[in-house]
């Protein structure tokens, strides 16, 4: 079972909690216990705020993955960790990159998820595995390839953050 706190703390239009709770859902998918997260939305002066303290880089950034830190058998807890989404850095990116918003919503909360899994994108290898799953699970919502156009140009695929490691 999913436990969603969703935390809408902006004024910009967002998609519903049922749609959150579905992608959640998908990118959670890998894991078959029970989970319990928060996703806090957020504007560019709190996603900069949160960037600048947890990351050190002075900008809003599109998702920021705080994966809980609970020591091994202190409590028997499904708290896997907070998601912050800068609602509008989603929404620039996907017009920047010519992708319909709600592929792209579904996309950074899948990457998010992951992150809170455990999977991450710092080496090579384990870029590869992450962006192999989130095509999957984006394919199985309908949406397409989020890193095709990176591909076609022969570019690095753009990371859709770097979370909070």
């Amino acid at each position: 079972m999913l436990e969603l706190d969703l935390q809408n703390a902006c004024s910009s239009p967002v998609p519903d909690e049922a749609k959150f709770r579905e992608w959640c859902a998908k990118g959670l998918s890998p894991r078959s216990a029970d989970s319990e997260l928060t996703i806090r939305l957020v504007d560019e002066a709190e996603g900069r705020e949160l960037n600048r303290t947890w990351r050190e880089k002075d900008y809003a950034t599109n998702v920021l993955s705080f994966p809980a830190d609970i020591p091994d058998g202190l409590l028997d807890i499904p708290l896997l960790g907070d998601l912050v989404i800068c609602t509008a850095v989603v929404e620039r990116e996907a017009l920047e990159q010519g992708k319909p918003v709600e592929a792209h919503w579904a996309h950074l909360v899948i990457h998010g998820c992951l992150h809170l899994l455990g999977f991450d994108h710092i080496e090579d290898d384990e870029a590869e595995e992450m962006e192999a799953l989130e095509r999957t699970l984006l394919a199985q919502l309908g949406h397409s390839d989020p890193y095709a156009d990176d591909e076609l140009s022969g570019e690095e695929p753009e990371q859709p953050s770097k979370d909070h490691e």
